[in-house]
Order: C-alpha cells, then sequence, then structure tokens
C-alpha cells in the first residue's frame, strides 16, 4: 500500500500541495447504474414523469456537482474544468451513467467524474422515488484517469 497523500508525517490531515506539479492536460471518466422496475424505464422514457424530463435533469445536475466537488469535499482542490460530459442511457432494468471530465491543470478530475456521476444517480432516484419505492444505485466507480504533458 503506497502512503497516504492526506495526512502529514505525524497523521494530521491535510490538503495536498500540487504547486510543484507541472500543469498537464488531465482527463477521468467515472460510471454508475440505477436498478428500477421496468415500468419506472418507461415512465422515463416516455417523460412522464411528475417532476419533468428526468435524464436531461439528472445530467444537468452531474454536470453542476462536478463544478461544486471542491466544496462538496473537504481536501478536493477547486479545479477550473474544461469540460464535463454527462451521459445518462436506459435500458430494460435501469439507467446507467457515464462522465467525462477534463482540465488543464496540476491535480486529477477524478473525483469530479465520480461526483457527477454519482449526483446524476441521485437525481434520477430523487425524480423516480414516488414512482419506484426498490430503486438501487450500484457500480459507482473509476473508469479511467489520465494525463498527457502540454505539447
Amino acid at each position: 500500500m503506497s502512503e497516504l497523500t492526506h495526512t502529514d508525517d505525524t497523521g494530521r490531515v491535510r490538503m495536498v500541495d500540487t504547486g510543484s506539479k507541472p500543469v498537464q492536460l488531465r482527463a477521468a471518466t467515472a460510471s454508475g447504474r440505477i436498478n428500477m422496475l421496468p415500468e419506472t424505464v418507461t415512465l422515463v422514457r416516455e417523460n412522464l414523469m411528475k417532476k419533468g424530463d428526468v435524464m436531461t435533469v439528472a445530467e444537468l445536475a452531474g454536470i453542476q456537482a462536478a463544478k461544486r466537488c471542491g466544496e462538496l469535499i473537504p481536501l478536493c482542490h477547486n479545479i477550473p474544468l474544461d469540460q464535463v460530459k454527462v451521459t445518462l442511457t436506459t435500458d430494460s432494468s435501469g439507467i446507467s451513467a457515464v462522465s467525462t471530465v477534463r482540465c488543464t491543470g496540476r491535480t486529477g478530475v477524478e473525483m469530479e467524474a465520480l461526483t457527477a456521476v454519482t449526483v446524476a444517480l441521485l437525481t434520477v432516484y430523487d425524480m423516480c422515488k414516488a414512482a419506484d419505492k426498490s430503486m438501487s444505485i450500484t457500480d459507482i466507480r473509476l473508469d479511467k484517469k489520465e494525463k498527457h504533458d502540454i505539447a
């Protein structure tokens, strides 16, 4: 196991100093899923939920969440993001979410991608909870993280 980066030599919490790191192109992709009844999926697909267009609202909520990640998670840096993309897709038993976040900076954007997916799925849950008490959010994970030097 590697050394924890958010603690000092005495074990006290600290924010990582990224000042000496090079500015690089950074990206991260995360995904997750919400399982629901087929009838609920139909209501979402046909845009019949009383709270509105579930897919559009959830994608927008995910984008907003990525932009606010530094306010939500105590030791995350506030990162100027170049792009946040959140895509939701339906299948017969639920909705899958994928988020890709990009920045030009000194630290990665995996927390922003994970936060975007999580909040998008929570938004789906909130908008559909009156119609389906059996929903479950699962499989939230970081799928890919990359960084490239700026030429």
